[in-house]
C-alpha cells in the first residue's frame, strides 16, 4: 500500500515578538520525506537566525543523504556564538520517513516525540551517543497506516508554568491530549493547530516563549473530486460527467445548473436538506449517485474564505469542523479527509449572473477555484484542475 505522509505545523510568537524563533522545515525528496523542527536560543531576531540555519542546514543536508555527524558538525560550525550567552545553540528534532515504511528520528535538547498508533500512545525504543559534544537521541521504527507523530518546541510543554500550571503543561499531559484528540481522518495539521491554541490558553494569550507542533500523519490515499459548473459547450455535458463520475473516490456536485445535467444524466432527483440552515450559507443537497450536492459560487466563496484562515500560522478557529453547512462539510472533505483533490470546471456562464449589478461571474468563481487550489496545495494536497 502506498501511503500518503501528511504534515502540518503551528506557531505562536513569544508575546511583543514579531518573528517566531522555531522553524519547522519540510523536505519530499523522490524517496522520503524529512521534516525538522528548530527551536532557536531565546526568542525574537536571534532565536530566528539560529532556527532558520538550523532547519534549513539539516533538512538540505539529510535531503542530501548526508549523515546525522555531518549534520550537527556543520550546524556546530556555522551557527553565529550569541554575543551575552557565548553559545551557538539551537535544539533539533528531526523525522524522515522513507517510502519503504522505514523511520529515522534524532532528537537534541527537545521534547520527545509524540508517537500515536491505533489511537494510543505508543512507547519507541531510543538510543543516545554524543556527536561533537551534543547528546543526541535516535529510534528507527516502521510506519504503519495512520500512525501519528508530534513535535514540539518548549513552549508547548512549558505553557501555563508559574500561573495556571505551577510546572507547565508537561510533556506527559499534552500527550493525553494529542492521543485523545487523534481522529482517523483529523489533519495534521488541525491537530498541531489544536496544541497550539490550547497551549496559549494556558498561557493566557500571552506566550512566555516560542510555542510550535508540527505533526506528521501517515494516512491512506483518499481522493475527492468536485464538479462545479456545466462545460462551456453544452455538447461536452455528458462526456465530463461520465469522466467525472468515474474517478474514484466521493463526489461533489456544485451548482444549479451542474446538478440539474448530472440528476438528468443518473435520472435521479435532488432532495434539498433543510434541517440545518444558515442564512448565510445555501442548504445542501443529496442525491443518489453522488455523496454531496451544493450550490456553486456563493459556497466556495465560503470555503475559500475558512481555507484562508487554515493556512494561517496562529490558525485556532476550528468551528467548521463540527458545522453541518455546505461549506464546511465541503472544507472537511477537502482540508481533512482528502489526500488529493480533483476539480472539473465549467467555463459556462450562469444566466442568473449576467447581470451587470451581479458580481458573482465566470472570473469570480475561477479566482475561488485557483485560490481554494493553492491552499490546498500548500498543505501538501495533490490537486488538479481541469477547465472545461
Amino acid at each position: 500500500m502506498k501511503y500518503f505522509i501528511e504534515t502540518g505545523y503551528s506557531s505562536a510568537n513569544h508575546i511583543g515578538e514579531e518573528l517566531c524563533g522555531d522553524r519547522v522545515e519540510t523536505i519530499k525528496t523522490k524517496d522520503s520525506t524529512i521534516v525538522v523542527l528548530a527551536d532557536g536560543l531565546g526568542s525574537g531576531v536571534k532565536a530566528n537566525i539560529l532556527s532558520t540555519l538550523t532547519s534549513k542546514i539539516i533538512s538540505t543536508m539529510m535531503a542530501s543523504g548526508c549523515t546525522i555527524e555531518e549534520c550537527v558538525e556543520t550546524i556546530a560550525s556555522t551557527l553565529p556564538v550569541c554575543n551575552v550567552r557565548k553559545v551557538a545553540y539551537s535544539t533539533f528534532s528531526i523525522l524522515k520517513i522513507h517510502e519503504s515504511g522505514k523511520a529515522y528520528l534524532a532528537q537534541f535538547d527537545s521534547p520527545s516525540m509524540i508517537f500515536v498508533r491505533d489511537g494510543k500512545l505508543y512507547e519507541y525504543q531510543t538510543t543516545s551517543r554524543e556527536i561533537n559534544g551534543k547528546i543526541i537521541y535516535e529510534s528507527q521504527f516502521d510506519i504503519q497506516l495512520e500512525d501519528l507523530f508530534v513535535m514540539t518546541s518548549d513552549g508547548v510543554i512549558h505553557a501555563g508554568i508559574g500561573n495556571l500550571l505551577n510546572f507547565g503543561w508537561e510533556h506527559e499531559n499534552v500527550a493525553q491530549f494529542i492521543e485523545v484528540a487523534y481522529e482517523k481522518n483529523r489533519s495534521a495539521k488541525t491537530i498541531a493547530a489544536m496544541v497550539v491554541s490550547t497551549s496559549c490558553e494556558l498561557y493566557n494569550h500571552e506566550p512566555g516563549d516560542d510555542t510550535t507542533a508540527v505533526a506528521i500523519h501517515i494516512r491512506e490515499q483518499n481522493t475527492v473530486n468536485i464538479m462545479l459548473g456545466p462545460p462551456a459547450d453544452s455538447s461536452k455535458d455528458i462526456e465530463v460527467i461520465e469522466k467525472f463520475l468515474s474517478m474514484e473516490g466521493k463526489h461533489i456536485v456544485s451548482g444549479g445548473t451542474t446538478s440539474k445535467i448530472v440528476s438528468q444524466y443518473l435520472n435521479e432527483e435532488v432532495y434539498t436538506d433543510i434541517e440545518y440552515l444558515d442564512p448565510k450559507i445555501p442548504p445542501i443537497g443529496f442525491m443518489k449517485g453522488v455523496d454531496l450536492v451544493t450550490e456553486g459560487v456563493l459556497t466556495f466563496n465560503y470555503v475559500m474564505e475558512i481555507s484562508n484562515k487554515i493556512l494561517e500560522p496562529d490558525y485556532k478557529d476550528f468551528f467548521w469542523l463540527e458545522k453541518k453547512d455546505g461549506a464546511s462539510i465541503i472544507c472537511r472533505l477537502l482540508f481533512e479527509e482528502a489526500t488529493e483533490v480533483q476539480f472539473f470546471v465549467g467555463r459556462a456562464m450562469n444566466p442568473a449572473h449576467q447581470n451587470p449589478a451581479m458580481s458573482l461571474d465566470l472570473s469570480i468563481k475561477l479566482q475561488i477555484v485557483e485560490r481554494i487550489a493553492s491552499n490546498l496545495r500548500a498543505l501538501g494536497r495533490n490537486v488538479t484542475v481541469e477547465y472545461y
